[in-house]
């Protein structure tokens, strides 16, 4: 039995082949590394600017109202949120006393709303509920309480209340709608 000598043009060709797709292969995937990097950069731009917005909304209101303490940045003091969603309310607190001090905040449900009591809106808080921060004479703290009410919350409005403890407190509602 005589055996067939190798071709090689066809190995050269084989290899040459392999090492193309390779090449095209690693310049796709830094490619579209690269690209996944500016989108998630240019997105944390984007909250950042918003956050930005939102703190000067805050000081404008606190300079239509400079006797107050408590400021939640919502329209007419009310967040809609769909069930099972995540939303964050956004609040400041600013410091009149003359000295700096610690502020002690909760961010609790209340009487007042429609929901009933299996709704227990206590369990919408998923952060922010408690909190600390020492603040300056006249400066202000931006914080924000995160809310999440689950799938199989019934709609219904549930009213929440900020209470800085020995300071103020602020009251705001919480309407679920259907996702």
């Amino acid at each position: 039995m005589k055996l067939k000598p190798l071709n090689r043009k066809g190995a050269i060709e084989l290899s040459m082949t392999t090492v193309v797709v390779i090449v095209l292969s690693m310049t796709m995937l830094i490619l579209g590394l690269v690209l996944i990097r500016n989108i998630f950069q240019g997105a944390t731009y984007n909250v950042q600017q918003i956050n930005d917005k939102v703190r000067e909304q805050i000081n404008s209101l606190f300079l239509e109202n400079t006797e107050q303490k408590i400021i939640v940045y919502l329209a007419d003091q009310k967040a809609t949120i769909k069930q099972g969603e995540v939303f964050g309310v956004a609040f400041a607190i600013r410091n009149l006393d003359a000295a700096a001090r610690k502020f002690e905040y909760t961010v609790t449900p209340e009487a007042g709303g429609n929901c009933p009591t299996t709704a227990n809106p206590a369990n919408w808080v998923v952060v922010g509920q408690t909190g600390s921060r020492d603040v300056q004479s006249g400066d202000t703290t931006y914080e924000i309480a995160r809310f999440q009410p689950p799938l199989t919350t019934p709609l219904c409005i549930a009213r929440f209340k900020i209470s800085v403890k020995g300071y103020a407190d602020t009251f705001f509602d919480v309407q679920v709608t259907a996702r």
